[in-house]
């Protein structure tokens, strides 16, 4: 930023010089004097006239006999010019901001999206912005509009949705650069939506449905194999001791009977009524 105030500084003072130089001419002394006449033969009324006044966030270009004067821009505050010689031109400072319209773009993957932004830009040199371009803003929405274009058409649509700080900055940057000949700086580029067609939305909806599908069936599966292994290695321990079998066997009728409207039909050996009928 430094550098770039140097760099201005020193354009703003060779200007200067080229402006001190030029000669008004016999007719711009003789105009300047009759003009100087009338403020003195209307004094003080004549202030109303020769007195002007900018805001803090404005700067006023003067024409003398269509020339810049020396010194640059004026402000803020209060300044004196010349009836009948010099012409001024107010200058906004403010940060403005700037709708782009939606525009239809063929990324490079051959779809249509479309795309909308907004820029932030402000004038850091007033006499630029007068001289070198008729409207200064203005050319600046447009430019920023192709220039969307022309970015967002070399990348294709997922990173369009997935680099759009990457996008920005280079719209930034191709911007600044384009836009400093006019006195402008752009502050900022934000894209404010990426709209897609709807038969394409629905693809993808239906692309992104059907992997969560096949990622839940995968899952049910792995569960549906892990409880399997369970259960064959604890078949394992339980065969191995009779024990065992039965313990569990009575875990499960009682956690049969905390239900209380349930109906357990108890299983009895038939070598254990046999022996009973003897008995």
């Amino acid at each position: 930023m430094s550098r770039i105030a140097a760099m201005d500084e020193e354009n703003r003072h060779n200007m200067d010089q080229e402006y001190e130089e030029a000669s008004l001419g016999c007719c711009g002394i003789i105009l300047m004097g009759f003009s100087f006449l009338l403020i003195l033969i209307f004094f003080p009324f004549s202030m109303c006239v020769c007195m002007k006044m900018v805001q803090e966030y404005e700067r006023a270009v003067i024409f003398r006999l269509g020339r810049i004067k020396a010194g640059g821009a004026q402000g803020p505050g209060m300044f004196f010019i010349v009836p009948c010689m010099d012409d001024i031109q107010k200058v906004d400072l403010r940060t403005k901001t700037f709708n782009i319209p939606p525009q239809e773009i063929l990324s490079k993957d051959t779809v249509t999206v479309t795309v909308d932004a907004v820029i932030y830009a402000s004038i850091y040199d007033p006499v630029k912005s007068v001289c070198n371009v008729a409207d200064a803003m203005h050319a600046t929405t447009l430019l920023a509009a192709t220039t969307l274009r022309n970015t967002l058409g070399t990348h294709t649509m997922a990173e369009m949705l997935q680099q759009r700080e990457n996008i920005v900055q280079i719209m930034q940057t191709v911007l600044d650069q384009a836009t400093d000949q006019w006195g402008i700086r752009v502050e900022r580029v934000e894209i404010k939506d990426v709209r897609l067609p709807h038969m394409l939305q629905r693809a993808m909806a239906a692309e992104a449905e059907a992997s969560r599908d096949a990622k839940a069936k995968v899952l049910a599966a792995e569960g549906e194999q892990m409880a399997a292994r369970a259960l064959k290695e604890a078949a394992d321990i339980i065969s191995s001791s009779p024990t065992a079998l039965q313990l569990r066997y009575l875990q499960t009728l009682g956690s049969v009977a905390a239900e209380r409207e349930s109906t357990i039909l108890f299983p009895i050996p038939i070598d254990l009524m046999k022996g009973m009928g003897k008995s």
